[in-house]
């Protein structure tokens, strides 16, 4: 469990270095050889127990293999010259992933790469329950990508009864994802301030095929508008010519019509008119 340990002044300290400096000057002098030893012994020991802890930085203080303590507070102390002292950061940092390949919900391979904003909460368990915490956040948080697309369709294509996919999940993906990688990485005292999405695409084996599938969705969806809107245009088109009476059209008349106005309505080219000055058959 992390303590915090409250160091003495170092400027104190600097004080009796100084006392120590006149003394060993003073048995110099004077020939007290069986002083300056001593002193200077002193003085090396005190030396070596000078601090200085930066804004937003700590130092976790261990005496023979037992904690005493971590020195959050920043400023310039002086500890035990035979504590081991390890400066361990609490700014917050970026982990911007590169892209991985993973399996999807229906296995197909995706390119998920995230931007983690992260720092160290606990600097006990930072560096103590886990062997380098950095490479730690570096593979948990890949293991939490892993899992995350295992939860979800890339899209909804395949899976047309998934209400979240990766692509459209937005807010509810990235909170599941922050979610995840918070509790793997709270074993190592880490804080996750955010957790997001930042690259998603499908693997390149696969990215053309799925290119022409999306492709032929938008024709398909394309030409369903085109044909609804004409069907509507020509029914129009009936009813105005019926309420004016300006022409009277058999059923074979109306279906050569009808099928004359969709060929034109639904065609990829411009219709090419032909002229009949003779009978309509």
């Amino acid at each position: 469990m992390e303590k915090v340990y409250n160091a003495k002044s170092g400027y104190l300290f600097v004080f009796i270095e100084l006392v120590l400096v006149i003394l060993a000057v003073f048995s110099l002098v004077s020939k007290m050889i069986f002083l300056l030893l001593p002193v200077i012994l002193l003085f090396i020991a005190i030396a070596i127990g000078f601090m200085v802890v930066n804004p937003n930085e700590s130092a976790v203080l261990v005496l023979f293999g037992d904690y005493r303590g971590t020195v959050k507070q920043n400023g310039f102390f002086w500890v035990n010259p035979f504590f081991k002292s390890t400066k361990i950061s609490l700014r917050a940092r970026n982990l911007d992933s590169e892209p991985i390949k993973v399996n999807d919900k229906i296995g197909n391979p995706v390119m998920i790469g995230v931007v983690l904003v992260w720092r160290v909460q606990n600097t006990f368990k930072a560096a103590f329950d886990v062997n380098e915490y950095e490479h730690f956040v570096n593979i948990q948080t890949e293991a939490a990508i892993r899992k995350l697309a295992g939860l979800y369709p890339y899209d909804n294509f395949e899976d047309e009864e998934a209400e979240i996919t990766l692509r459209s999940g937005g807010e509810e993906v990235n909170d599941e994802l922050e979610r995840e990688v918070s509790e793997r990485l709270a074993i190592a005292g880490i804080e996750v301030i955010e957790a997001r999405i930042n690259y998603l695409a499908y693997a390149q084996e696969i990215a053309q095929a799925m290119l022409k599938r999306q492709q032929a969705t938008a024709i398909v969806a394309a030409r369903f508008k085109i044909v609804e809107g004409a069907v509507g245009m020509v029914e129009m088109a009936l009813e105005e010519l019926s309420q004016k009476g300006i022409v009277e059209l058999d059923e074979e008349k109306k279906a050569t019509m009808v099928g004359n106005l969709m060929v034109v309505l639904c065609g990829d080219k411009e219709a090419t008119p032909v002229v009949n000055t003779g009978s309509i058959y």
